[in-house]
């Protein structure tokens, strides 16, 4: 009954065992091989495009070096301020990009505007020597508060970067609850918004340790893979990363594991909306909630078995829930049964 992050989960026997056909006789290493070929063109044909993949094992690893792909030194990273890469990355971003600075913006409901971002730019800092360069706008879908950037959203903040000669980075630890959120396509939610580069997310949503690197922008693949290497994150056995990720893509496991993570967590605000005096501190958009629970509530909780976190950006009383593909039907119910009482 543990609801602090849908990283604490199982990987989904699927995953596991397409782990174990592959398995099988030797293949070539460092990603020339048959499972990281045929993942390409499962991406290919999911995003509508042509693009280059860059398998990695971890969110971090993915989105710094994206990030060092639209970066120079001398660059400005444009985020939200509590988005993962200015909180909880322990400087990766800076190191990886070779000192590139992160510019933190506030913003409701932990999502960028167009009007926020132009406030930075606004600030003259472009072209002068004494400033770092503003290079990337970099959102998070869906966002550390569980809250998801419509498409329109997405193309507005986009138009805006590229029209002032900025990059775009996605950062999809939860791509996929954000996907199944708004019902669009994969297409429509990134390069046909105006996403240059994706860390296309699969370890929260069931895989064992994989997430991919997605160019849009095809003109940075070489400068990827040595930039990946130089980081440490080219796997010699690259075919148990991308089979991770394959077996997520077939008959559309990725799709089914996010809407019951989803439905979980909607089931969770509608049973404790009405807690309390505080209710819901955000919107519930994928598979976070986060709600007030008075003291007394809070200790019924853990007393009776439940795990879940603290929130202090939201106040005294605030915590998180986040539920997964496999959270139990019976889970929520007992949880919602126990804080009502």
């Amino acid at each position: 009954m543990n609801f602090c992050s849908d990283n604490t989960t199982i990987a989904n026997p699927e995953i596991v065992q397409h782990l174990a056909t592959v398995n099988q006789g030797g293949e070539m290493p460092y990603g020339a091989d048959s499972v990281t070929a045929r993942l390409k063109q499962q991406l290919v044909d999911i995003f509508e495009c042509d693009l280059e993949i860059f398998p990695v094992a971890t969110g971090t690893a993915a989105n710094v070096l994206s990030l060092s792909l639209l970066t120079p030194s001398f660059g400005a990273v444009l985020c939200h301020e509590e988005s993962h890469i200015n909180v909880d990355e322990c400087g990766a971003p800076e190191m990886a990009t070779g000192g590139a600075k992160l510019v933190p913006i506030k913003g409701e409901n932990a999502k960028l505007t167009p009007a926020a971002i132009q406030e930075v730019l606004d600030a003259g800092w472009t072209g002068v020597v004494h400033h770092v360069q503003p290079s990337c706008v970099s959102i998070t879908q869906a966002t550390e508060c569980g809250t998801v950037y419509s498409v329109d959203e997405v193309k507005a903040i986009a138009d805006l970067a590229h029209a002032n000669g900025l990059s775009v980075h996605m950062d999809g630890a939860r791509f996929t609850n954000a996907l199944v959120s708004l019902g669009c396509s994969p297409a429509e939610m990134t390069w046909k918004a105006g996403v240059d580069v994706l860390s296309f997310g699969a370890t929260k949503n069931g895989a064992l340790a994989a997430e991919v690197v997605i160019l849009f922008n095809r003109e940075k693949a070489k400068e990827a893979g040595f930039r990946r290497k130089r980081g440490g994150h080219l796997f010699s056995k690259m075919r148990f990363l991308s089979a991770q990720v394959e077996a997520y893509l077939t008959d559309d496991l990725w799709l089914r594991n996010a809407r019951h993570a989803n439905a979980m967590a909607a089931a969770l605000a509608e049973g404790l909306k009405d807690l309390g005096e505080g209710g819901l501190l955000y919107p519930v958009q994928a598979n976070e909630v986060f709600v007030f629970l008075p003291g007394p509530v809070a200790k019924r909780l853990n007393d009776s078995g439940f795990s879940f976190y603290e929130w202090p950006l939201g106040g005294p009383d605030c915590y998180r829930l986040v539920t997964a593909w496999c959270t139990k039907d019976e889970d929520v119910r007992r949880f919602i049964e126990v804080a009502n009482k």
